[in-house]
């Protein structure tokens, strides 16, 4: 494996492909495209994110940047932390969902957002040709720490209009957290505290960045906690991923909503607040436009990519967007996922409904997914020429091309997409049926061979 290089970032294998050479290399370049100004750096909570945060803090004040510390933090508290100290970007080190062994840089611009293509193809071209503006020594950035940026992100989070502790903690719920020993292992059950939940039940809740199971949150790898809520009546479990920016959920019958629903239920309640549209991307559930549906309201989709749902967000003034990978981005705090606004979003919306986490996930519209990856060497063809024949032998369902290509039919879609990192092409698709949603990818298998 070799280390992966994006609009948005580096990958790796820590010691093999992501180095200290090319930490310094390519944080150097994030430093001289910012030009100076102010970093916030945060961590989840890796072996070797303390290595990489003082490689990375080193080098961005060597560069001219003043550096803000903010340690083990979900990455929307490192988003919440470029807001608050109007800096000029932030880095968050973290994989997210990969294993322990990985380690990454995501990179975010002065708005807290990730970098858009042309924001991180400036940087890898600085970092591709060196040219790195090294400061004298009377011109290097401070390295200080902020302790209190988590309290402040749950802060604002309190003080969203539509989030009222005092109801949630009259429910007296009762809440599993399993954060795979990562960044949301401190900061969940904090957020849970502050909204009065009256019993707090931690699974995986030690910052250590040892992983007790896959860290990424699919039902084959949460029966742990799916048993745990059963069996201690606990009204919800929640799931996070090492870098706590997506959120899973249990019902209280041990049974995972699915991380699509997620997103369904954030839609829901602030569309029943708000008027406006939601956005979401091109391989996320139907059930996102279900949900806007009912408030006469359009659900809007943009290319893979939380930069890709934050640009159609802003240009359709939506009052709410995510992924269907349990990113919940909520707006009135700021255009990113965060797990800890969409768990506050969810106990406000079963406190106000008076209905458990089983019957709110019944009343939603059941969708079942598929996703298949066709390798390209098998097929003697490049991508391009891939898609280009799906596109034209669904030319009458005029396909979507956005990304890749999408083709909705009545009941369902399928969603071709090529990797930028491997020779597959990844084939998603849904029905109302798992036969359904796999019969859709078999029309592409069938109609490639």
């Amino acid at each position: 494996m070799a280390l992966m290089i994006s609009v948005s970032g580096i990958r790796g294998i820590f010691g093999t492909d992501l180095t200290p050479q090319n930490l310094t290399q390519f944080t150097a370049a994030y430093g001289t495209w910012l030009k100076g100004g102010t970093v916030v750096v945060g961590r989840d909570s890796r072996v070797t994110g303390k290595i990489c945060e003082d490689i990375v803090a080193a080098t961005l004040a060597s560069v001219g940047c003043d550096v803000i510390k903010v340690g083990i933090s979900p990455t929307p508290t490192v988003a919440m932390g470029v807001l608050k100290h109007r800096a000029a970007g932030g880095i968050i080190i973290s994989a997210s969902h990969n294993p322990a062994e990985w380690n990454a840089l995501k990179l975010l611009n002065s708005k807290s957002e990730f970098l858009d293509a042309e924001q991180g193809e400036q940087v890898i071209r600085l970092s591709k040709k060196q040219r790195f503006e090294y400061q004298a020594y009377d011109k290097i950035g401070v390295i200080r720490e902020d302790v209190d940026l988590l309290d402040d992100h749950i802060q604002k989070i309190l003080e969203l209009p539509y989030i009222e502790a005092d109801t949630i903690a009259a429910q007296n719920f009762s809440v599993a957290v399993d954060a795979v020993n990562g960044a949301g292992s401190e900061s969940v059950p904090q957020l849970l505290e502050k909204l009065g939940v009256k019993t707090i039940h931690k699974l995986n809740c030690e910052p250590n960045g040892l992983f007790p199971h896959n860290p990424e949150p699919l039902p084959e790898h949460l029966t742990e906690i799916c048993t745990f809520v059963k069996e201690n009546d606990a009204d919800l479990g929640v799931v996070t991923d090492p870098d706590a920016d997506r959120l899973a959920l249990v019902d209280e019958k041990g049974n995972l909503w699915g991380e699509e629903y997620t997103q369904a239920a954030a839609f829901d309640f602030i569309l029943s607040k708000k008027v406006g549209a939601c956005a979401t991307n091109l391989s996320s559930s139907r059930v996102a436009d279900d949900v806007a549906r009912e408030y006469d309201q359009k659900c809007y989709r943009s290319a893979v990519g939380e930069i890709n749902v934050v640009k159609a967000m802003q240009e359709h003034d939506a009052v709410i967007g995510g992924e269907g990978n349990g990113g919940v981005i909520c707006p009135d705090l700021h255009y990113g996922r965060d797990s800890l606004v969409g768990i506050a979003i969810v106990l406000q919306l079963l406190a106000e409904r008076k209905v458990s986490a089983s019957e709110y996930r019944a009343s939603l519209p059941d969708y079942f997914m598929s996703k298949n990856k066709i390798q390209l060497d098998d097929l003697g063809k490049d991508a391009d020429e891939v898609l280009e024949m799906v596109k034209h032998h669904f030319s009458s369902l005029q396909p979507n091309t956005v990304d890749g290509v999408k083709i909705d039919f009545a009941e369902g879609w399928v969603h071709l997409r090529k990797s930028n990192t491997e020779p597959i092409i990844r084939i998603y698709s849904e029905g109302r049926s798992p036969e359904a949603a796999k019969a859709f990818a078999s029309k592409i298998f069938d109609l490639l061979k």
